[in-house]
């Protein structure tokens, strides 16, 4: 007990001299010579740094004032689309994460080209491909497709369609101005008119042909106009007055001719025709 009370008192002991040392150090008089350091930037390092500030300050009002402009002229607003303009051409170019260049568009005064591996049209609506083209075919997915100039398209190569059809109330023509134009099908060719003429017309000579078949004309009336009238009388003229029924006959290198009719066949009698031809 006589010693942790000893301990005790020298701690208070110390604690008080403690505390006179540190009031007087607070009550010593200061030194009347004492000399004061102003703290700031004064001189030629404060002009330079009013100088920058105010050079700052300009090229902020100038970039401002260049921004304002750009888009003035480029007339860009919220409302309306943004307009790029060049006194030469303008070009877009898309680059992959390497920089190598995978797209390009330029649009110039003679023409718009566009360096992809595909160019593709889209509708606005429903996103559906209008128009596609790469290296090896160009589709075109509209629901219609009208040339309207008056040469009509021009192919170099052959051209693949199911169906060739003419608009409302128009004539389809397949015409070949100063060549022939031909119609091939390995299973057939077939020709229909549902609700009108079929007219074949030519300058010269008109062919039927069917090398291992037969030509079938099924109607209830054949027509055959312009042919030649065979004669076996002496006084053709007489009795051509008189004759109003007429046997039709075939010369051996197939021309059709008429021959008046009689009590037999007098295509034999009237063959002479076959002569001329």
């Amino acid at each position: 007990m006589d010693r942790s009370t000893n301990l005790d008192i020298e701690e208070l002991k110390m604690t008080r001299e403690q505390y006179i040392l540190a009031t007087q150090q607070n009550n010593l008089p200061r030194a009347e010579n004492a000399q004061l350091y102003p703290v700031g930037i004064y001189g030629w390092r404060k002009r330079c740094l009013y100088f920058f500030v105010l050079l700052l300050l300009v090229t902020m009002i100038v970039n401002l004032a260049m921004t304002i402009w750009i888009l003035k002229v480029m007339n860009f607003t919220v409302d309306s689309p943004l307009v790029l303009q060049s006194d030469r051409n303008v070009t877009v170019n898309a680059r992959n994460h390497m920089g190598q260049l995978t797209g390009q568009l330029t649009v110039g005064a003679d023409a718009v080209e566009a360096q992809c591996k595909r160019f593709e049209v889209r509708a606005s609506e429903d996103g559906r491909v209008l128009f596609s083209a790469d290296e090896d075919e160009i589709t075109i997915g509209a629901e219609k497709l009208k040339v309207t100039g008056t040469e009509g398209a021009v192919f170099g190569h052959s051209v693949e369609t199911p169906h060739i059809r003419a608009e409302p109330s128009q004539d389809l023509r397949l015409e070949s101005p100063t060549r022939s134009l031909i119609m091939e099908a390995p299973r057939g060719v077939q020709v229909r008119a549902a609700a009108g003429d079929f007219k074949a017309t030519c300058r010269k000579e008109l062919h039927l042909q069917s090398t291992e078949g037969e030509i079938f004309l099924n109607a209830d009336t054949i027509r055959l106009g312009n042919l030649p009238t065979g004669s076996f009388s002496s006084s053709p003229s007489s009795s051509n007055a008189r004759q109003t029924v007429y046997e039709l006959c075939v010369c051996p290198n197939g021309k059709l001719y008429l021959s008046p009719a009689g009590v037999g066949s007098t295509c034999q009698s009237s063959s002479n025709i076959c002569l001329w031809s």
